[in-house]
């Protein structure tokens, strides 16, 4: 499967390595390509891992987001990102949504590759990491990379507090 790419994984995986930050693709079973289990079956911190997920306001026509968080953290949909995108509703895009925009499947998504007018907003967080894994377009590779990669994008704007840390997964609700 290394070396047979489709079309979307080619566009993403050119779209990283052109912000000239060494990029390792890692094959991924597309059974456990999200977060959880692929950071379980690949041996990854899941400090490291840093998901991209599609936000929309609610006003027609929809305005389009894509944040970068750590899988440690959760994204202030209500809080941040509706009071940067002006937006009184936003929710979390829809899955037909997100494919149709980016060409990409949940599980996938990722900041390289994005439609030009996407603005891809990047939690703080994120650029602390030595190193993090994004998706790859699809289900079956993620990238493996510094988070100076993401800096590259001419659309990246990196934002305090777009998301807040998780509680640890054995803590007292």
């Amino acid at each position: 499967m290394g070396e047979q790419r489709d079309a979307i994984e080619q566009r993403v995986i050119a779209a990283a390595t052109s912000t000239g930050v060494a990029i390792e693709v890692l094959d991924c079973d597309p059974d456990l390509a999200d977060t959880a289990a692929f950071c379980a079956a690949y041996g990854i911190d899941v400090a490291d891992s840093a998901n991209t997920i599609m936000v929309a306001t609610k006003e027609e026509p929809p305005r389009y987001v894509a944040c970068v968080v750590l899988a440690t953290h959760r994204l202030d949909v209500n809080g941040v990102v509706r009071r940067r995108l002006g937006a009184r509703k936003v929710s979390f895009a829809p899955t037909e949504s997100t494919a149709a925009l980016t060409g990409m499947v949940m599980g996938g998504v990722t900041p390289f590759g994005l439609p030009d007018d996407i603005e891809v907003w990047v939690d703080a967080a994120v650029m602390e990491r030595s190193e993090i894994i994004t998706g790859g377009g699809s289900r079956a590779i993620k990238l493996r990379h510094s988070p100076a990669a993401l800096r590259s994008l001419p659309t990246v704007q990196v934002v305090e507090l777009l998301a807040q840390p998780l509680p640890p997964p054995d803590a007292d609700a």
